[in-house]
């Protein structure tokens, strides 16, 4: 079985005119959502055995306040930039190609593209995602190359205002 956690980078800031999309920092409420929703996994009992991040400021911000609560090396974070411009299509082979060894997969990447790979992986039907939302999805497989619709199970949908 494999385990796959999608998330939402946290609130970011717009207050930055002379800086890239890339490099958009989180905003107060981001900066406290994040820690939220890992306290919320951490809660769960959840550490997955690999992290990959965005490599947008926003998300690699994310995935470092969510991995501090969840117990998991900030340094063991996988930065894949290719996630910052990707499609849905593009993160399912992304997710695909995880380490075979890892059974439990946290992604923190961008909308519409998480909204839309949880809706392609899920029997359940997804909005957009809130920032700061996660996603949690079982695979009836021992492979990532094989998660797909069909073998998927969908666990949770959590967010910052539910996680309160």
């Amino acid at each position: 079985m494999k385990t796959l956690y999608l998330l939402r980078h946290a609130k970011s800031s717009w207050s930055f005119d002379d800086l890239t999309d890339q490099e958009r920092p989180l905003n107060d409420r981001g900066r406290e959502d994040a820690p939220r929703m890992g306290q919320a996994l951490a809660k769960r009992g959840i550490v997955p055995d690999v992290l990959v991040s965005s490599s947008a400021v926003r998300a690699l911000s994310t995935a470092v306040l969510v991995a501090r609560e969840l117990g998991f090396a900030h340094e063991k974070i996988v930065v894949d930039p290719a996630i910052y411009r990707a499609d849905a299509d593009a993160l399912l082979a992304i997710i695909r190609a995880l380490p075979e060894a890892a059974e439990s997969a946290l992604l923190v990447g961008h909308n519409p593209t998480i909204t839309d790979a949880a809706n392609a992986l899920s029997t359940s039907s997804f909005n957009e995602f809130p920032t700061a939302a996660v996603v949690c999805l079982r695979f009836s497989t021992d492979s990532w190359e094989e998660v797909a619709r069909a073998n998927a199970e969908f666990y949770f949908y959590d967010y910052p205002k539910n996680a309160s």
